[in-house]
């Protein structure tokens, strides 16, 4: 959308919407903004589980490290994964393929915060979802 203040602009359209001036909205745009905040949503979960699996890659092979900050990170996201997908319970069906599209970031970002290679983690993903989002799992140490 190119309009110098979308937020202003999203106004106007929510308050013609309401008035009942369907007429007067800008449908192609507005159906441009909603694409936007549909891969906005999906952005969001990607982004949380990346930051989620990096950090429980970081507890699980680097044992020795840990810190209540890590554990508050896992806490967190684990906790707004949970609202985003209450508020959007729709976006569940994308989280097995955002868990797949994540864990190649999160490894990067466990490598660059433990300085552990990359290959000192597995190939794929270690955690399903169902462990992500349960508030009492936390990965074992690494045997490796």
């Amino acid at each position: 959308m190119r309009t110098p203040d979308r937020y202003a602009w999203l106004e106007q359209q929510s308050r013609l919407l309401k008035a009942g001036r369907i007429q007067d909205l800008d449908i192609e745009q507005l159906a441009e903004a909603l694409e936007q905040e549909m891969g906005n949503e999906r952005r969001e979960l990607y982004r949380r589980l990346r930051i989620l699996i990096g950090h429980l890659l970081k507890w699980q092979y680097q044992p020795d490290q840990r810190s209540s900050s890590w554990a508050g990170t896992i806490r967190v996201q684990r906790k707004d994964l949970a609202k985003l997908l209450k508020d959007s319970p729709s976006l569940k069906r994308f989280v097995d393929a955002e868990i797949l599209d994540a864990y190649t970031d999160a490894v990067d970002l466990a490598s660059f915060e433990t300085g552990l290679p990359k290959s000192s983690f597995p190939a794929d993903c270690p955690y399903q979802a169902q462990v992500l989002f349960d508030q009492e799992f936390w990965p074992s140490p690494s045997a490796g």
